[in-house]
């Protein structure tokens, strides 16, 4: 791994069932509803729910933590959401794969501030 900007990181769970392209952008990664769906193992009217609480909860800021990308084969710009929403989200779905999100997150995380220190 390295610190540029724009860089993908890979997370695979540990059955290897999930692959997700998790992109780095602004020092953070980047997910949209349809991959917080597939990562956590839900519906997406749980993802939805769940992430309109975040902000109406007041836990995070929308502004900063919400950036519309354009994606192919979409006719609109899609919303992506930080990794603290993220996060977030995965704490209140608590399914099994948002625990092994939650690790292996907090392990790239631990590697990018060794890089730091």
């Amino acid at each position: 791994m390295s610190t540029n900007n724009n860089e993908i990181v890979l997370f695979e769970t540990l059955d290897n069932k999930i692959q997700l392209n998790v992109p780095i952008e602004n020092e953070t990664v980047w997910l949209n509803q349809a991959q917080m769906t597939e990562l956590f193992g839900v519906d997406r009217t749980v993802i939805t729910r769940h992430v309109n609480n975040v902000f109406k909860e007041a836990e995070l800021e929308r502004k900063s933590n919400v950036q519309k990308m354009h994606i192919a084969n979409a006719d609109r710009p899609v919303q992506f959401y930080s990794l603290d929403v993220i996060i977030s989200v995965g704490y209140r779905v608590k399914s099994k794969r948002g625990v092994e999100f939650r690790k292996w997150a907090n392990n790239v995380l631990k590697f990018f501030c060794s890089l730091i220190i």
